[in-house]
C-alpha cells in the first residue's frame, strides 16, 4: 500500500470571479475560461495533480449550474465526485460538507483543500509540499500552505508565523501564532520587511477528524447541519432535502469559522513555486510575459504605440485594437462588454459588478 493512498484533493470550484469580468461572467466563471493557452483554470488545477492523485480521489464542489460544464472538461474525474452546494454558503459549509461526504469513504482521509483560481508554475515542487502537508496531517495539524511574499502586497491575506515545529520530508513547518486580513500599504509593508511572515494561499491539508472536530468545537451550529446531510447521503430523494437542510447554514469562511481560533495550526512556508492567484486583471501583471514596455498582449489582433504597462485582452478575429499614448490601462474586450479601467482600480472592477446586479443589466453580468 502506497503512503498516500488515504490522500484526496478537495477543489473548491464555485465562486463568481467578479474582479476578472468582463471575461469572467455567471454562465462562465474565471475558473471555465482560458486565460492561459488552450485549457481552462480548472483544468489547469486538475491536471497538476497528476502524478500525486489519481482521478477518483480529486473531488470537486460546486454549484449546479458549473457542475455539468466543468464535469465535461475533466471526463476522468468520476461524475459521482461533483459534490453540489445549492448556493453559496461560504467557504465553510463547503469545506465540512466535503469532510463529511469523503469520510464515509474514508474514515483515514486527508484531504487538501484547493482553488480553482491559482496559478502554479514549479508543478513537481507543489507536489513535494503537498506531500510533506500530509505527512503533517497524519500527525493531527492543521496545515496550511503560506506563500513566501515577494512585494508588499495589499491583496492577500497574512500569516504570522511563529516557532519552528519540525521538518516534514525535508520542509520545515511553523506554528501559526495568527491570521491578518488584507492589509493596509504601510502594515503590508512593515510585514514583507520583517520576514515573519507569508501569504495566505487559502490552501489547507488536514485529517477528516481533526476539522470535523473543529467544526463540532467552534461551530456546532454548522456540525449539527453537516451531520444532518451525512444521514441523507443514500437517500434517494437526497439532492431535495439537501437543498431543504443547507437553506439553514449561516454563511461563513473557513479562515473565520474555523481558522482563526484553531488549534494545532501550522504553516509550511512555499518559496520557488511561482504561485498566484488569478484573482484579477491586475494579477496578471505577474503571470502573463511582458514585453519592453511592461504591457501583456493577451489579444488576437493588438497594435500598440507608445504604450506602456497596459494589459490587452480580446479573443476576436474580426476586429483589432490599438493603443496609442496609454499607461498604466486595463483594456478588454469580452462579448458584449469593453472595459477600460486604470491599472490601480482593477480591484474594484466588483463594484461595477454589484451596479449591474442591483440595476437589473443582467445581458452584462
Amino acid at each position: 500500500m502506497n503512503q498516500f493512498d488515504h490522500y484526496f484533493a478537495v477543489i473548491m470550484a464555485g465562486g463568481g470571479g467578479t474582479r476578472l469580468w468582463p471575461l469572467s461572467r455567471k454562465k462562465t466563471p474565471k475558473q471555465m475560461v482560458k486565460i492561459f493557452g488552450d485549457e481552462t483554470l480548472f483544468q489547469i488545477s486538475v491536471n497538476r495533480l497528476e502524478g500525486l492523485l489519481p482521478p477518483e480521489r480529486i473531488f470537486v464542489v460546486t454549484v449546479e449550474e458549473q457542475a455539468e460544464l466543468l464535469a465535461t472538461q475533466t471526463p476522468k474525474i468520476p461524475k459521482e465526485n461533483f459534490l453540489i452546494e445549492p448556493f453559496p454558503k461560504g467557504t465553510a459549509s463547503v469545506v465540512g460538507y466535503a469532510a463529511t461526504y469523503i469520510k464515509q469513504i474514508d474514515s483515514e482521509a486527508i484531504l487538501c483543500v484547493l482553488t480553482a483560481d491559482h496559478f502554479i508554475k514549479n508543478i513537481s515542487e507543489f507536489h513535494n509540499f503537498l506531500r510533506s502537508g500530509y505527512l503533517a496531517a497524519k500527525e493531527k495539524n492543521l496545515v496550511t500552505l503560506g506563500i513566501q511574499p515577494t512585494f508588499a502586497a495589499t491583496g492577500y491575506g497574512y500569516i504570522h508565523k511563529g516557532e519552528p515545529v519540525k521538518p516534514f520530508d525535508e520542509k520545515w513547518a511553523f506554528k501559526v501564532i495568527k491570521f491578518i486580513e488584507k492589509p493596509d500599504p504601510e502594515n503590508a509593508s512593515l510585514m514583507f520587511s520583517s520576514g515573519g511572515y507569508d501569504w495566505n494561499s487559502g490552501m489547507f491539508i488536514w485529517h477528516v477528524d481533526t476539522i470535523l472536530n473543529e467544526f463540532k468545537r467552534q461551530m456546532p451550529d454548522l456540525f449539527k447541519i453537516l451531520e444532518e446531510i451525512r444521514l441523507m447521503f443514500s437517500d434517494e430523494d437526497f439532492h431535495e432535502k439537501l437543498i431543504h437542510t443547507w437553506g439553514k447554514i449561516n454563511p461563513q469562511t473557513i479562515d473565520y469559522g474555523i481558522m482563526e481560533n484553531a488549534e494545532n495550526v501550522i504553516v509550511l512556508p512555499v518559496s520557488n513555486l511561482g504561485w498566484f492567484d488569478v484573482g484579477s486583471w491586475e494579477s496578471l501583471f505577474d503571470v502573463m510575459k511582458t514585453d519592453q514596455n511592461g504591457n501583456v498582449d493577451m489579444a488576437a489582433h493588438h497594435i500598440n504605440f507608445d504604450t506602456t504597462n497596459t494589459l490587452v485582452y480580446s479573443r476576436a478575429d474580426d476586429r483589432m485594437i490599438v493603443t496609442l499614448g496609454l499607461e498604466n490601462l486595463v483594456i478588454v474586450e469580452s462579448g458584449n462588454v469593453i472595459l477600460v479601467c486604470d491599472r490601480t482600480k482593477a480591484q474594484e472592477i466588483k463594484n461595477i459588478v454589484k451596479f449591474l446586479t442591483d440595476n437589473g443589466l443582467r445581458d452584462y453580468l
